[in-house]
């Protein structure tokens, strides 16, 4: 995955709109077919909770289906680059310790990966309004650089495949 700019205001609007067609599907969706269900197949015990589950099942599955087809909408562009760059750094995130380890001993290809992480990482937290972690984002990079310039490193993002975490 190659890191791209985003609009943060294009980005925030389309999420949102997003999220509240979701919300106001799935409670539409699973309490709809809940009904429908109850009075096809009404419970002589009053207990209806089964045809609420299923329409809660229902539901979400068919949210998920509309969001799997039109994700490559151009509307869903920012949402989907943003939940596909928060998949990549969660892999990369489960592999830092080793990254961190190899990077201490020169590895260019782990050097590469953390950049990736810091770089995906900042773009995220900033589009997310989330600034809190940034000051330690910042002491990681700098530790980064450290190494980059020990080992005398070039690290060019545009370089970075997902497939070099296998080493590590």
């Amino acid at each position: 995955m190659q890191l791209k700019k985003i609009d943060k205001a294009r980005y925030r609007n389309h999420l949102n709109k997003v999220i509240v067609a979701c919300v106001a599907s799935l409670a539409t969706g699973s309490l709809g077919i809940a009904q429908a269900l109850i009075v096809i197949f009404p419970d002589a015990d009053g207990s209806h909770f089964h045809w609420n589950l299923l329409g809660v099942i229902v539901s979400v599955v068919a949210i998920a289906l509309v969001l799997k087809k039109y994700r490559t909408h151009s509307f869903m562009y920012e949402v989907n680059y943003v939940w596909e760059l928060k998949q990549s750094l969660n892999k990369v995130t489960r592999k830092m310790a080793k990254l961190k380890k190899a990077a201490q001993e020169g590895d260019a290809d782990a050097m590469l990966a953390m950049q990736f992480s810091y770089s995906g990482s900042k773009q995220l937290w900033e589009l997310d309004d989330n600034t809190i972690t940034l000051d330690d984002l910042s002491i990681w990079q700098a530790q980064l650089d450290t190494l980059v310039s020990r080992y005398q490193v070039q690290l060019d993002l545009a370089q970075y495949n997902e497939s070099s975490l296998k080493n590590f």
